[in-house]
C-alpha cells in the first residue's frame, strides 16, 4: 500500500513541480503606454443577477479605455428578477455603447447560446467575455489592447480570482481558485494549455467562426471557455496565450454557502468526460487519484490497516507540493494573506473534491434554478 502511495505522490509531485516551473516561464506583462487601437465587444450573459449588476456596471463605466473603442452586450438568459430593469436604470444617460439582448436558445447550454447570440450582433473583431458577478479592473481593456498590439494573438486567457472576505468558506474557495489559476498559467508556460476561465477570456470573432463556435459540445451545459480553448489550440496553437498581468485581474464573488459551492463545482466537473486535451485529462486523473488515496488512507488507518505515521508523511509531503504552486500564484494575485487557512483547507479538500467528483459522475445538477443532465 505504501508503494502505491509513494508512486502516486511522486507522479503528483512531478506534475505540480512542472506546473510551478511553467508558471515561472510565463513572464508578467507590463503595459507600455500606447495609443489604443483594438476595438472590443464585451459579452456578458446574465440570469437573475440583480444583486451583482450594480458593481459590474459601475466597473464598466470606470474603465479607462476610450468609450468609442468598445461596446457592451448583456445577454438576458430568461431572468426572473429585476435584472433588466436595473440595467435600464443604471445605464440611463450614460455614454457607453451598451445594450441588452435576449438569449436565443438552440442547445442544452444556455451560456453558449448567449455568447453566440451576442457574437452575431457584435460590431467588433475582438470578443471578450466576462460574468455578471464580476468587477472589471480600470485598465482591463488597456492590458488586452497592449498585449494584442505586442503579440500576434488570436485567443487570450486572462487572470481571475475571488474577492477576499473574512470567512473560512471564502478563503477555502480563494485557495481553490488560485490553485486552478496556478495550473492554468503553468500549462501555458509548458506550452500545453488546458484550462482558462470565461470570466476573462478574449478571442477574435474570425477564430470563433473558424472553429464553428460551440458546435460539437453544445449538448454539455458548461465549458464555454474550455471547449473553445481546445478548438482554438487545434487551429491556432501558436496564437493562444495567457495574459499574466496584475492590472488585468478580474474579481468575482465566491459562493455564499457550501450547497452553492458544491453545485458550482459539480457543474464544473460534469464536463470533464468530454475533454479531449490529453494533458488536462492526465492532470485531472492524477489530482483526483492523489486526493482519493488520502481519503482511503484515512479510512484504512481508522481500521488499523494503514499506519497513521505514514499517512501523516504523505499528507505533509502533499501539502508541501501544493504550497509550492499556491504561493507562486498567491504572490502574483497579491492574496498571500489567505495562505493562513492553507493547512485546514488542505485537510478538507480531499474529502470535498472526491465527493464532488462522485456526485458529478452519477447525478444531474442544479444551477440558477435549472436542472442539467451530466
Amino acid at each position: 500500500m505504501m508503494f502505491l502511495f509513494t508512486s502516486v505522490l511522486i507522479a503528483y509531485g512531478i506534475l505540480i513541480g512542472s506546473l510551478g516551473y511553467g508558471f515561472s516561464q510565463v513572464k508578467s506583462f507590463k503595459v507600455v503606454t500606447k495609443k489604443p487601437k483594438t476595438k472590443f465587444t464585451i459579452v456578458i450573459p446574465f440570469r437573475n443577477e440583480a444583486k451583482n449588476l450594480s458593481q459590474l456596471i459601475t466597473s464598466i463605466y470606470s474603465l479607462n479605455y476610450p468609450k468609442t473603442l468598445f461596446e457592451v452586450i448583456l445577454v438576458n438568459d430568461d431572468s426572473e428578477d429585476d435584472s433588466v430593469k436595473l440595467i435600464q436604470h443604471l445605464t440611463k444617460d450614460q455614454n457607453v455603447n451598451l445594450k441588452v439582448i435576449p438569449n436565443e436558445r438552440h442547445s442544452n447550454s444556455p451560456k453558449k447560446d448567449a455568447i453566440t447570440s451576442a457574437i452575431r450582433q457584435s460590431k467588433h473583431e475582438w470578443i471578450i467575455t466576462t460574468d455578471a458577478d464580476c468587477v472589471l479592473p480600470e485598465f482591463w481593456l488597456d492590458c488586452f489592447d497592449a498585449y494584442i498590439q505586442k503579440t500576434d494573438s488570436y485567443c487570450i486567457a486572462g487572470p481571475v480570482t475571488y474577492h477576499e472576505k473574512e470567512s473560512f468558506l471564502n478563503r477555502f474557495q480563494c485557495l481553490d481558485v488560485l490553485s486552478l489559476q496556478g495550473a492554468t498559467i503553468g500549462g501555458f508556460g509548458l506550452n500545453t494549455p488546458f484550462m482558462c476561465n470565461g470570466a476573462n477570456f478574449a478571442y477574435k470573432k474570425s477564430l470563433f467562426a473558424e472553429v464553428s463556435g460551440f458546435e460539437g459540445n453544445s449538448n454539455i451545459a458548461s465549458g464555454d471557455d474550455l471547449f473553445l480553448l481546445e478548438k482554438a489550440l487545434s487551429k491556432q496553437a501558436n496564437r493562444v496565450n495567457y495574459l499574466k498581468c496584475d492590472a488585468a485581474i478580474v474579481k468575482t464573488n465566491a459562493q455564499e454557502n457550501w450547497k452553492q459551492l458544491i453545485s458550482q463545482r459539480v457543474r464544473w466537473a460534469a464536463k470533464t468526460t468530454a475533454y479531449k486535451n490529453g494533458f488536462g485529462k492526465l492532470t485531472g486523473i492524477l489530482v483526483f487519484a492523489t486526493n482519493l488515496l488520502l481519503v482511503i488512507g484515512l479510512a484504512l488507518s481508522l481500521f488499523g490497516l494503514f499506519s497513521f505515521k505514514n499517512l501523516n508523511i504523505v499528507f505533509i509531503l502533499k501539502c508541501g507540493i501544493d504550497f509550492y504552486l499556491l504561493y507562486k500564484t498567491a504572490r502574483f494575485f497579491k492574496q498571500t494573506s489567505i495562505l493562513k487557512n492553507f493547512i485546514l483547507s488542505a485537510f478538507l479538500y480531499p474529502f470535498f473534491s472526491v465527493y464532488v467528483a462522485f456526485i458529478a459522475l452519477f447525478s444531474n445538477y442544479n444551477w440558477k434554478g435549472r436542472t442539467f443532465k451530466r
